[in-house]
């Protein structure tokens, strides 16, 4: 074999490292401290003398791979490529051709520890160093004239330059973060915690091999009603658990605002160092709200990110409605359209009569949605001048029928002309609507319900809502009028559209789920009681979904009694899975040993389906387990005389302490 100076050499094997110097797969250098053992094996060879050219005229050396690699490091090419030798990468100065000698500069990678660029010592002295290492005693002349007089010099270069390194510019120390004076959790409570939030992605317990869902409790279905009770205690949130709560409130925005309330004011100080955790400066500001400074207060709405800015106008509003008005007029002409829109929506908050001038002005604006917007809130001001001139146009559309006797009769309007459309009313009606029916239920549904007991009789809304409508216009009328009910959350109104849960959602105007929420609690779960007991559990899902939490005695037992009799007429248990997570969620804790013997396992009946009936005992061992969860979750939080502190499990001490005296 025949090196570039026509030198015939053997394949030499690989050599060994010098002594005290770092072994490595490759030998490659790593920093400057390596750059003694790296320049030796590079100027000596592998036999300890001197190199006789480890590289090729084609830019490669000889011998093998792991050989290659020591002598060069790396290299493009000995003579023009980037090389790494003393812990950075290094050009030769003069490009392609400077293959025989010219100073080498550094490269553009990290020439020193930590990445950093070193600055002291000579930088072409340096590159004599290297280069005269990676070429090779016989081919270049080393500095100090022999292989030992070059190591020295490189020894001596390394320490000089590592001492020579300019130390890194120390960060800012982060401003302390604020103390949470509240009551800490209890020890039984804080585990439990950490078990609810471990388990809030999917744990065991949750779903079987098959995807079933197993007999065990759904904890992190748990975690709202914890918080919650946390929050009403007073507790504050462990340090060591305020990432795992962030990320919680970050996956479930119906958790932010419970979450956020707990994890106190260190949640929003950790936020700002993370950015996954940005919805808690835009949520949570409010609670940090400067009472008392103004200044702060104006230079946040000024310079502030969109998320605090619209956190601090929600703050504001709800403390004081003037200055939240005052705020956004003082930069709403600067602002962009999808931002005004935000903004606007925030006017919700404490809307009055102040507000109306403010949107009036809004329902000239150039964006469609900010239009439509305003004339939404201003529908929802009685008082107003669109409600006024909304109510005059539905006046011309709908009376009584004066010749035919007793009813309603229905004119839809025939176009929606510009100043309908400047007031919110919608042109173009979505798929499948008629464009008059559009038109007349935008128009309805923004006039003042009042207008219609003036109009139509003085009759009552229970008995105007039993008066025939001419024309088939009747479930166009009445959805407009259920739509105003939530809008305007009109109680009696909603009352008289929803009436007794005789017929199916189909068959009905409206969405009863929207009207029930507009309703006193009670009356939600009385009337969600008897929608069950007389068409079960196939539509009850969204109206239980809007009832409060535990649900009443009424409903919880109507709905265990569609259970049973879902079981018991052999139907299919998969069919009710959502009832019975929200049963989990939401019967009373207290009802977890009546349930009990609904987990046996019943025989076999013929005509039923294959396994049906393990599977219906499974649902309610999970509904049980789950309720008696619950049941000690809520006596943990609600344990301050410090027993919770004793060692062992939270469930069963919550369970001993349940059943003891108070005080005891």
């Amino acid at each position: 074999m025949t090196n570039a100076a026509g030198n015939g050499t053997a394949p030499a094997r690989e050599p060994e490292s010098a002594p005290g110097a770092p072994s490595t797969p490759y030998g490659a250098a790593n920093g400057p401290e390596d750059a003694p053992a790296v320049l030796h094996d590079a100027a000596t060879g592998p036999h300890g003398g001197a190199a006789t050219g480890p590289v090729s005229a084609s830019g490669a050396p000889h011998g093998t791979p792991v050989e290659r690699h020591r002598a060069v490091g790396d290299t493009h090419s000995a003579a023009g490529g980037p090389v790494r030798a003393a812990g950075g990468p290094v050009r030769a100065a003069g490009g392609p051709h400077h293959a025989a000698g010219g100073p080498v500069r550094q490269g553009d990678g990290p020439d020193g520890a930590g990445g950093r660029r070193i600055s002291g010592g000579s930088g072409e002295e340096w590159g004599e160093l290297v280069a005269a290492a990676l070429l090779g005693a016989e081919r270049r002349r080393p500095p100090g004239g022999s292989v030992r007089a070059l190591l020295d010099k490189a020894a001596a270069e390394t320490v000089r330059r590592r001492a020579g390194a300019r130390p890194a510019v120390p960060g800012r120390r982060p401003v302390p973060a604020p103390e949470d004076t509240r009551t800490p959790l209890p020890a039984a409570a804080e585990r439990r915690l950490a078990a609810l939030l471990a388990d809030r992605a999917g744990g065991a317990g949750q779903t079987g091999s098959a995807g079933r869902r197993t007999a065990g409790p759904d904890l992190g279905e748990l975690l709202p009603q914890w918080l919650a009770e946390a929050n009403a205690q007073g507790y504050r949130a462990p340090a060591a658990l305020l990432p795992a709560l962030l990320d919680a409130a970050r996956a479930r925005t119906d958790l932010r605002a419970e979450t956020l309330a707990f994890a106190g004011p260190r949640a929003l100080w950790l936020a700002r160092y993370n950015p996954d955790w940005k919805f808690a400066l835009r949520d949570g500001v409010r609670q940090q709200l400067p009472d008392e400074e103004p200044e702060a207060v104006d230079k946040l709405w000024q310079e502030g990110l969109f998320a605090e800015r619209m956190a601090l106008l929600s703050a504001v509003r709800r403390r004081d409605p003037a200055a939240g008005l005052r705020l956004l007029a003082s930069t709403w002409r600067t602002e962009r359209a999808e931002d005004r829109l935000m903004f606007l929506d925030a006017l919700r908050q404490g809307l009055g009569p102040a507000d109306e001038p403010f949107l009036e002005r809004a329902l000239s604006d150039r964006s469609r949605t900010v239009r439509a917007t305003a004339a939404e809130l201003l529908a929802t001001l009685p008082d107003s001048a669109l409600a006024a001139r909304m109510a005059e146009r539905a006046r011309s559309c709908v009376a009584l029928d004066r010749v035919g006797g007793t009813g309603i009769v229905v004119e839809a309007p025939h176009e929606c002309d510009a100043d309908m459309q400047r007031d919110g009313v919608m042109a173009k009606p979505p798929t499948g609507r008629g464009e008059r029916a559009w038109w007349l239920s935008q128009i309805v549904e923004a006039t003042p319900l009042g207008v219609w007991q003036e109009r139509l009789g003085g009759l009552s809304p229970e008995r105007i809502v039993a008066l025939p409508v001419a024309d088939g216009w009747r479930d166009d009328l009445h959805a407009a009028w259920c739509g105003a009910a939530v809008r305007q959350g009109n109680a009696e109104w909603a009352r008289a559209l929803i009436g007794e849960p005789t017929e199916p959602f189909a068959q009905g105007p409206g969405d009863p789920a929207k009207l029930l929420s507009v309703l006193p609690e009670e009356e939600r779960g009385a009337w969600a009681a008897r929608f069950i007991a007389a068409h079960g559990l196939s539509e009850a899902f969204r109206i239980l979904g809007v009832c409060g939490v535990p649900w009443s005695v009424p409903l919880g037992r109507a709905v265990v009694d569609a259970l049973e009799i879902a079981r018991e007429a052999g139907s299919y248990p998969w069919s009710f899975s959502g009832v019975m997570g929200l049963a989990e969620r939401c019967l009373d804790p207290s009802d977890a040993e009546r349930l009990a013997p609904l987990a046996a396992v019943p025989g076999e009946r013929e005509g039923e389906s294959p396994g049906a009936g393990a599977y219906w005992a499974e649902s309610f061992q999970r509904l049980v387990a789950t309720l008696r969860l619950r049941s000690a979750m809520l006596a943990e939080l609600r344990e301050h005389d410090g027993s919770s502190q004793a060692e062992g499990d939270g469930t069963d001490r919550a369970e001993h302490d349940m059943n003891r005296p108070r005080g005891a």
